[in-house]
């Protein structure tokens, strides 16, 4: 059963404690909230699934930092790319500069020079190299330093 999406305005920045505070009280009162969500995307926000509009007014009763509910319910389809994850190489860019995190390289700082999606894989060349060698890594293997040359 599915229930209904509402949005919880919050202080910036303190979506995540607005978020662990309500999980609490939704425990402690036996609410009828059946998900939480503090994407990072959404600054300002939580998203509660609940039976009800009463549930989620119960769940933020006296929490700091959380700052009333919007009015109405939000529709599944504004929610759902929340719910999706994200693969590794649609955030990576060529000329990201990188950490290669597992493998013969590993520790190992790179320069990506190009970004295949289909196979879920980027060719990056290393920093410290003295000739510059393309190297093949699976996109998951790294972790972005910095963004842009």
């Amino acid at each position: 059963m599915m229930g209904k999406f509402f949005a919880v305005k919050t202080t910036v920045n303190q979506e995540r404690i607005v978020a662990n505070l309500m999980e609490l009280a939704v425990k402690k009162y036996n609410l009828d909230v059946y998900s939480i969500l503090a994407p990072k995307e959404l600054r300002g926000y939580v998203l509660v699934e609940a039976k009800d509009i009463q549930n989620v007014k119960r769940a933020i009763t006296g929490i700091p930092h959380a700052r009333g509910i919007l009015s109405g319910e939000i529709p599944f389809k504004e929610v759902e790319h929340f719910l999706t994850p994200k693969r590794a190489v649609e955030q990576i860019k060529e000329g990201y500069k990188v950490e290669i995190i597992a493998g013969p390289f590993k520790g190992e700082q790179a320069i990506v020079r190009r970004v295949d999606p289909s196979k879920n894989e980027i060719t990056v060349e290393l920093v410290e190299a003295v000739v510059p060698i393309p190297i093949t890594v699976k996109a998951d293997h790294v972790r972005v330093i910095e963004r842009g040359e």
